[in-house]
């Protein structure tokens, strides 16, 4: 398969991270930024603007954005929720790129933003314009696209009018979210195909929780349907606060591994993603679930032990 390529965008700082029970220090924060980028990582989720008492995890945004190292070719995201989040984001200096947020379920957007999924969409628009107008790329995320923990399935259509609505803002990227990790490949696929025609000529990204262990297989299943772009969580790290049982997106060792075997190039160096989550594991002093770093790379003579 000569010349495929998939980019993932690495979420654990912020997607990851954000779940954690105890604050991550910002010193160790931008190491492990800094060791994903020596991984080949090219766009990273470092921080989110939003209330410190909703999630404590994030309240260091504006000093970690402040240390980000410049380097040509890295792109850093910062995500809001609300045009008080953008007016944060938009006075830092380092960030290349606004996420935000469009709940495809009233119950979560209410429980996740404070927002009707209505709301969500159009507060959604508001942030991607005004971002643009200030010189920065946006993108927006549908959350809850396959299922909601308070309202059960999304419908399909319901994402659809969704997605067909935020193209009119002209995102640079549209996200599709299994938030709870409850989407089958069959289901992404449909998902998926919909959007293309609902917005045409944006690039879809594809965000998977394993929560029910499906999130590799979605990943490809988005892969196949067109998506050329995946979000991934080191060490498989996360979850979501607002979301119960939510568990975290797909280790980005594991799609890594999945594709690279595939013949769809990654750009990143598995070895280093493995070497970064074993630290991540002494550094939060428990095991992650990405099931690569427990099993290793491809076995070859050289990496197996007598």
């Amino acid at each position: 398969m000569p010349g495929k390529t998939i980019e993932i965008v690495e979420v654990g700082v912020r997607d990851g991270l954000q779940n954690e029970p105890q604050v991550f220090p910002t010193p160790k924060k931008l190491t492990l930024i800094e060791d994903l980028i020596a991984a080949g990582v090219k766009r990273l989720e470092v921080a989110s603007f939003v209330r410190p008492g909703r999630v404590p995890q994030m309240a260091d945004a504006e000093e970690i954005t402040a240390l980000l190292p410049a380097l040509d070719g890295t792109t850093y995201i910062g995500l809001v929720l609300n045009m008080k989040g953008l007016e944060r984001a938009l006075k830092t200096e380092r960030l290349d790129e606004i996420g935000c947020v469009a709940a495809a379920s009233d119950a979560f957007g209410q429980n996740n933003q404070g927002q009707t999924s209505a709301e969500s969409v159009e507060i959604s628009k508001q942030i991607i314009t005004a971002a643009k107008a200030a010189g920065r790329s946006a993108q927006v995320t549908v959350s809850a696209a396959f299922g909601c923990p308070f309202e059960g399935l999304t419908p399909v259509s319901k994402v659809i009018d969704i997605i067909a609505s935020l193209a009119e803002a002209g995102p640079g990227e549209i996200a599709i979210a299994d938030t709870i990790g409850a989407a089958v490949p069959n289901h992404v696929t449909e998902v998926f195909e919909r959007a293309k025609e609902a917005a045409p000529g944006i690039p879809l990204r594809g965000h998977f929780h394993n929560t029910r262990n499906t999130a590799v297989a979605n990943s490809w299943a988005a892969y196949q349907a067109g998506a050329r772009i995946i979000d991934a969580s080191i060490g498989g790290l996360g979850g979501c606060p607002f979301a119960p049982k939510a568990t975290g997106n797909v280790a980005t060792e594991d799609i890594t591994f999945m594709f690279e075997r595939s013949g769809v190039k990654t750009g990143l160096d598995l070895d280093q993603l493995i070497a970064i989550t074993t630290w991540l594991e002494t550094e939060l002093g428990r095991s992650l679930p990405a099931m690569v770093s427990r099993a290793g790379p491809f076995p070859t003579k050289d990496n197996q032990s007598s």
